[in-house]
């Protein structure tokens, strides 16, 4: 039944809530693939954090068997997720495929990701499917979302398919779309063995589950494949396809999506985007492979209590087996004391570890303020890599200092064009251009420096223009900027997590503000405590938390008043001293709701 020319290889793209899973849920009822007691909504999000949260985070695959004229065809859904952060994801899935359907919202119509996705699958070659979805809503505009499909991917009107994925109506016709317009695989099932490595997971039992996608020759158990880009050698244990369940068969052939399982227990072993082969006969074609996936986002992840620590290295140890694409290393604060400096792809990307951390390992978490990483050019002509303020070079030893950029693309109302350009630019961005989707929709253009991306700006430009705008970007590569460092000292001691690193402009206004709210947030003390912030060797601003006085002539009634003196003045020397040489205690909660409020 797997006749090369009856299978179909494709993936559900869409921004964010367009009702993508809901689709792929239709899909695979109407099917029969997954039976009425595994049957819920949004079935393919595994994860508990995918179904709390309502987005796809791992890409993952799932065959169907649909018949047609008389036909029986064999569907490969590569399901992706649509949020910003995980564009990685998505381009991995769609180079396993020939065709995509490019799902928009009949009532929100196109939005930033349904641009950035659609520019993806076109990357890749795809034959694109648009389908507006959501056609039972009171709000839906059929005929407006089609015409914005229209302005950005000129097909007949005709040829725009309508659904509701939550009422499962029009769904016959999404089949007949795919089996009728998006292309079967090419490949050669006689050929040498020519499998893309498309992801992994790693299983405590069975090692790495590879998911691979078959361009030429034949896949079966015992055989022995090679990792073309390392040359390692395997035998193969299990090779199988992608139901509900991993349900094993006893070979894959060209143009078919599966799985395959040998034995390897060192997820390190296999790089996303290998060209797996015959190990004695060798295909001459390996396949392009992916850009390297890097940490954009750097925060120092720490146990609230030092108990955990050990428990905390193990789950992220088990956590990177299952998702590789974020960075750990060991890091002592003086603060926090020890944790792992960690970085990450995105703000949510970094959301969804730690509260993974919590929720599935039980491990109370204090995470610093998000940075970015830096470029400084030293005096002396060396280059360094700062992911950190700590790391930041004395200002007398730097030359140039370069920070990450992005292009950010902005789709809203046209008349909260105003709101978005005042933040964006309020956030040092350059912009780019202005085009209209139609008389209602404005994408707007900006250059944006990375580090005002990751604190707060999407949650500020939804609130600036009321939740209606949506947005996409991508990483430009890094410029100049005239950049400090900004300590904060307490009792004269440098306080590592609440150093950042600013715009010269901004530096002064922000110290101001950190010592006052930190004057307010550390308890009082029994001796004086000054809070200083300290730009380029320079204080410039300073607040002093009074002393916490005991009552020491409380039991004094009456007498020579040389006794009080006597009694004070020690406790005058006493707090001198203590001041010299005591410790400040700032307790976790303060650095919890002090770095929650950043």
């Amino acid at each position: 039944m797997s006749l090369r020319e009856n299978i179909r290889n494709f993936s559900i793209i869409a921004h964010i809530d367009h009702g993508k899973s809901t689709l792929a849920d239709r899909l695979l009822e109407k099917t029969g693939t997954i039976d009425s007691k595994h049957m819920r909504d949004q079935v393919m999000d595994r994860l508990e954090l995918e179904r709390e949260k309502g987005i796809t985070i791992k890409a993952k695959a799932i065959r169907m068997i649909f018949p047609y004229k008389g036909t029986e065809y064999i569907l490969n859904l590569i399901d992706t997720p649509g949020h910003v952060d995980f564009t990685y994801e998505v381009s991995r899935g769609l180079a396993a495929c020939e065709g995509a359907l490019l799902v928009v919202d009949a009532s929100q119509g196109v939005e930033a990701q349904t641009l950035a996705n659609l520019h993806l699958a076109q990357e890749a070659g795809l034959k694109l499917v648009p389908v507006v979805n959501k056609i039972d809503l009171p709000n839906s505009d059929i005929e407006k979302t089609k015409r914005q499909i229209q302005e950005i991917f000129p097909i007949p009107v005709e040829k725009i398919l309508t659904t509701s994925a939550k009422l499962g109506t029009n769904i016959d016709t999404v089949f007949q779309a795919i089996i009728e317009r998006i292309p079967s695989p090419e490949g050669d099932p006689t050929a040498p063995l020519s499998a893309l490595l498309f992801d992994a997971i790693f299983d405590a039992y069975r090692g790495v589950i590879i998911y691979l996608r078959l361009r030429d020759g034949r896949i079966r158990q015992g055989m022995e494949i090679r990792m073309m880009s390392t040359g390692k050698i395997f035998k193969t244990e299990e090779v199988g396809i992608f139901k509900y369940e991993m349900t094993q068969v006893s070979e894959l052939k060209a143009g078919e999506v599966g799985y395959l399982i040998a034995g390897i227990k060192d997820i390190h072993a296999v790089k996303i985007g290998e060209t797996i082969t015959e190990a004695n006969r060798p295909t001459e074609r390996p396949f392009a492979g992916f850009r390297e996936t890097k940490p954009y986002v750097f925060s120092g992840l720490f146990p609230v209590s030092t108990g955990d620590y050990e428990a905390l290295k193990k789950a992220l140890e088990k956590l990177w087996l299952n998702d590789a694409s974020f960075e750990y290393k060991p890091f002592d604060s003086p603060a926090l004391g020890y944790g792992y400096h960690c970085g990450f792809l995105g703000k949510l990307h970094m959301d969804i570890i730690r509260e993974r951390l919590e929720k599935e390992y039980g491990i109370e978490i204090i995470a610093t303020a998000p940075n970015v990483s830096y470029d400084i050019v030293l005096k002396n002509g060396e280059v360094k890599t700062v992911a950190s303020p700590d790391e930041f070079p004395e200002n007398a030893a730097i030359k140039e200092i370069f920070e990450p950029y992005i292009l950010l693309t902005i789709i809203l109302p046209s008349h909260q064009v105003g709101a978005a350009m005042q933040l964006s630019e309020l956030r040092r961005g350059k912009f780019k251009n202005m085009m209209y989707i139609d008389p209602q929709r404005t994408v707007l253009t900006y250059e944006l420096p990375w580090a005002e991306m990751v604190l707060d700006f999407y949650d500020r430009l939804k609130s600036e223009t009321r939740g209606y705008a949506t947005l996409d970007y991508q990483h430009i590569g890094k410029k100049r900027a005239d950049l400090v460092k900004l300590t904060i000292l307490v009792n004269n001691q440098a306080i590592d997590v609440f150093s950042a690193i600013l715009p010269r402009d901004q530096a002064y206004y922000h110290a101001r503000r950190l010592v006052d709210r930190l004057s307010r947030a550390i308890p009082r003390q029994l001796f004086a405590l000054p809070i200083q912030a300290k730009v380029e060797g320079r204080i410039v601003a300073r607040k002093t938390v009074p002393a916490l006085r005991k009552d020491v002539i409380a039991k004094c009634y009456g007498g020579d008043v040389t006794r009080k003196r006597k009694l004070l003045e020690k406790q005058k020397e006493g707090k001198k001293r203590m001041k010299r040489i005591g410790q400040v205690d700032i307790p976790p909660e303060v650095f919890i709701s002090f770095l929650n409020m950043e």
